[in-house]
């Protein structure tokens, strides 16, 4: 199973997006392989820029692209992370961080609980807080 990060499913769906063909063969390859996933996390991002969200749901599956529940194991993950960053981020910029985690550390526990790699065009987060996952980038 490869997990999509939400933006292979934008530059997917988009005609124009430099990443458009890579997202949709990525995609395509997936499903005819190994499968291919989305979770609970990933789906809300999806739908918030959604005029329909309550239609995004089969839009997704019909390409042949599941979609999951996050595991309650990937909490402790998820939150190991996500402090991790949160002190990083302070050390670098002496910024706060919202307390509640960032959907890409949910995304980044799910896929390293289930040993999945990560399809993204935006490594930068699940590349430094979860370097056990191996992404498929552009």
């Amino acid at each position: 199973m490869i997990l999509l990060d939400t933006n292979v499913l934008i530059y997917a769906a988009e005609g124009a997006s430099e990443f458009g063909p890579w997202a949709r063969s990525t995609i395509a390859h997936a499903v005819a392989g190994e499968g291919a996933a989305i979770n609970a996390v990933i789906l809300a991002e999806i739908c918030v820029g959604e005029t329909e969200p309550e239609t995004v749901a089969d839009r997704i599956r019909s390409w042949g692209v599941d979609i999951l529940d996050v595991p309650a194991a990937a909490a402790a993950v998820c939150a190991r992370a996500y402090r991790a960053y949160r002190r990083q981020r302070a050390v670098e910029s002496g910024k706060d961080s919202p307390r509640l985690p960032l959907p890409d550390f949910f995304i980044g526990a799910h896929a390293q609980i289930m040993g999945w790699p990560v399809a993204t065009a935006d490594p930068g987060r699940l590349g430094t807080y979860f370097p056990t996952v191996a992404l498929r980038v552009p």
